[in-house]
C-alpha cells in the first residue's frame, strides 16, 4: 500500500483528502484529533507541504467514512465542480449545493466503475462554436445536423436522459432540487459531461432542460450552465442554448407535418390540437405552442392567450389522451439514483468491495435508501440460474 502513496504526489494526495473530508462534511478540526496533531498539519497536508503516513492515511480514511482504496484510485474519481461555478459575481446558495450534489454523484458514478472494472464510452458530439450572427438560425442548423450524427432523422426523442447517458456518455442524474432550479452542466476533462435535472419538475420540463444543457455542450462545451429561475436568458449562448433546445426536441419539419395531420380540417387552433402536439414530442403544452408561434404555424400570442383564458390543464390533457401519468414517469420521478447506477452500487455492495455505508457516503443518502436500491436489485436478479450469468 506505500508503494502505492509513492505514486502520488504529496499535493494530490492532500487534495484528494480534501475532497474526501469535504464529502464526508468533517473539520480539519476534528481531522486532526482523529490523528492526534493540530489543525495546522491538516493543512499542510491537504496544500502538499507534508507527506502523510499510511497509519495516518488509514485513520483519516476510516474518519472520512471511505477507505485507502478510494482515496488512492485514479483522479478521474475526485471531480470537484465547485470552482466551475463561482465564476459571477454573485452567490447563489441553492446553485451551489446542487453544484455538491452534481459532484458527489459524477464521483460515485466513476468510483463504482473503478471498483467493477466498467469502462464508460464517451462519444463527444463534435463541437459547434458560436459564429458570429443569428444564433437562433445556427442553433436551428446544429440540431439539425446532432440528429443526423445521432442517427435520430426527424422522429421525436422520448428519452433525452437516456438519449445523452447512453449514446453520448454523459454523466446524467436526476435527483429532487429546490423548485427554483431546473438543472446543471458542467465539461470535466476525464468524466466528460455532466448533468443534474430537478426531479420534483414535471417530465416534459426535464426534458426541455436537459435538451438546453445538450445546447451547451455542442457550443459552449467548457462553461458550467446552471439554469434557475432568475438567471438570465439574453446572453448569445443562453438564446442559442434555448434555440438549440427547441429545435431538438421539436424540430422544424416534423412539427408542420404533425401539425397538419392533427389540424386537418379545422379553422382555428384549439387545447385539443396542442394537448396531442405536446404528448407527441414529450414536451410541455406552453413549448409546444411557443414553437408553433416560431413556426409561424399560429399568430404570435397564441399561449398568452391560452394563458388569459384559463390556460390549458392537466385534467383536460387526461381527457383527450385518456391516461394519466404513466407509472413509468412517477417510478422514473422516485428514482434515487439512476438505474444503472444503482445497479453498480448493488452490485459493489454484493461483491464486498464496499459497505452500506460507504455506499450511503458515496450517493448522499441514508442507509434505510441504500437498502431499498439493493434490495431492488436483488429482486431482479434474484437466484438466477447459471447459464444466465454474463461473461466476464
Amino acid at each position: 500500500m506505500s508503494n502505492n502513496i509513492d505514486q502520488f504526489t504529496p499535493q494530490e494526495v492532500g487534495e484528494r483528502l480534501r475532497i474526501a473530508r469535504e464529502s464526508a462534511k468533517i473539520t480539519q478540526a476534528a481531522a486532526a484529533d482523529a490523528i492526534n496533531v493540530a489543525r495546522t498539519t491538516i493543512v499542510a497536508i491537504e496544500q502538499g507541504q507534508r507527506r502523510i503516513r499510511l497509519d495516518e492515511l488509514q485513520r483519516l480514511a476510516i474518519t472520512y467514512d471511505t477507505s485507502v482504496n478510494a482515496v488512492l484510485r485514479r483522479e478521474a474519481v475526485y471531480v470537484d465542480l465547485k470552482p466551475r461555478f463561482r465564476k459571477g459575481p454573485e452567490k447563489n446558495v441553492e446553485v451551489e449545493r446542487a453544484t455538491d450534489t452534481l459532484t458527489r454523484l459524477v464521483q460515485a458514478e466513476i468510483e463504482l466503475e473503478s471498483l467493477l472494472g466498467v469502462q464508460r464510452r464517451r462519444n463527444d458530439p463534435p463541437e459547434r462554436p458560436l459564429l458570429p450572427g443569428d444564433v437562433a438560425s445556427q442553433a436551428e442548423q446544429d440540431a439539425f445536423e446532432l440528429r443526423q450524427w445521432l442517427g435520430l432523422g426527424l422522429a421525436p426523442v422520448h428519452d433525452i436522459a437516456s438519449l445523452l447517458e447512453l449514446q453520448l456518455g454523459a454523466h446524467v442524474f436526476v435527483r429532487k432540487l429546490p423548485a427554483k432550479i431546473s438543472g446543471l452542466y458542467a465539461y470535466v476533462d476525464g468524466p466528460g459531461a455532466c448533468i443534474l435535472l430537478n426531479a420534483a419538475h414535471p417530465r416534459d420540463r426535464r426534458a426541455q432542460t436537459a435538451a438546453h444543457e445538450l445546447g451547451h455542450y455542442i457550443s459552449t462545451r467548457r462553461a458550467p450552465d446552471a439554469v434557475y429561475e432568475g438567471s438570465s436568458d439574453e446572453s448569445r449562448e443562453e438564446r442559442y442554448a434555448n434555440t438549440f433546445a427547441r429545435a431538438f426536441l421539436t424540430p422544424a419539419r416534423t412539427v408542420m407535418s404533425k401539425f397538419q395531420d392533427v389540424t386537418a380540417g379545422a379553422s382555428q387552433l384549439t387545447r385539443r390540437h396542442v394537448i396531442i402536439l405536446a404528448h407527441t414530442f414529450g414536451v410541455s403544452r406552453e413549448a409546444m405552442v411557443r414553437r408553433l408561434e416560431e413556426l409561424k404555424l399560429t399568430k404570435a400570442g397564441t399561449w398568452d392567450w391560452f394563458a388569459r383564458n384559463n390556460g390549458i390543464t392537466d385534467e383536460q390533457a387526461r381527457q383527450v389522451l385518456g391516461v394519466t401519468q404513466s407509472d413509468h414517469e412517477k417510478l422514473e420521478a422516485a428514482q434515487l439514483v439512476p438505474l444503472r447506477l444503482g445497479a453498480m452500487a448493488a452490485e459493489a455492495w454484493r461483491r464486498k468491495l464496499l459497505s452500506e455505508g460507504q455506499i450511503a457516503r458515496l450517493l448522499g443518502l441514508d442507509r434505510t435508501e441504500v437498502r431499498e436500491i439493493v434490495d431492488s436489485c436483488n429482486d431482479e436478479g434474484g437466484d438466477a440460474d447459471a447459464s444466465l450469468r454474463l461473461p466476464i
